[in-house]
């Protein structure tokens, strides 16, 4: 079987940014069937909560791409690394129920776009610390890693999907 390419691609403006604004989670299972339009999630059939986690600097997300040509595989290692500042038991103990959750996690970047991590299998926690740092400049805070295998790269994801279900509710720390 032939895989055909379709395209290939001029060099972009400078009109990008990096970083992470926030992320939403959503109970493992809620999300229903996804409408997929041109690779952007249009709609979903479930209402999930979503819950809105904000973040700034020290976070990102990082897709790797896996493709063996012995097994005939291809699979994307999506990473989500989340810096949540300050210690707090409100924070500490919502993290403990995410540890022991698969959610499936909607990431917004400074750029506008939305992206869907765990779309199929979920996310799990798979490392992170909870840290009081040593000096005065130092994190005292979480980091948390997600990790998610798929099929597919993350989906871009159309706003209102995520606005029509984020839940008003945060943690004040």
């Amino acid at each position: 079987m032939a895989c055909t390419l379709t395209t290939g691609r001029e060099l972009p403006c400078k009109d990008s940014v990096g970083g992470i604004k926030a992320v939403y989670l959503a109970d493992y299972g809620t999300l229903g069937t996804l409408t997929v339009t041109s690779g952007t999630v249009t709609a979903i059939s479930g209402t999930p909560d979503l819950f809105q986690f904000d973040v700034k600097g020290n976070s990102s997300l990082e897709q790797a791409i896996t493709s063996s040509r012995e097994n005939g595989t291809t699979f994307y290692e999506q990473t989500l690394n989340l810096t949540l500042t300050k210690l707090d038991v409100a924070t500490q103990q919502e993290i403990v129920t995410i540890a022991k959750a698969r959610p499936h996690v909607f990431v917004e970047d400074y750029n506008g776009n939305y992206f869907l991590v765990g779309a199929v299998h979920g996310a799990d926690i798979s490392g992170g610390t909870i840290v009081t740092g040593a000096a005065m400049g130092d994190l005292s805070g979480f980091t948390l890693v997600f990790s998610a295998q798929e099929t597919l790269p993350a989906y871009f994801v159309a706003a209102a999907v995520v606005t029509a279900n984020t839940e008003p509710t945060q943690i004040q720390p």
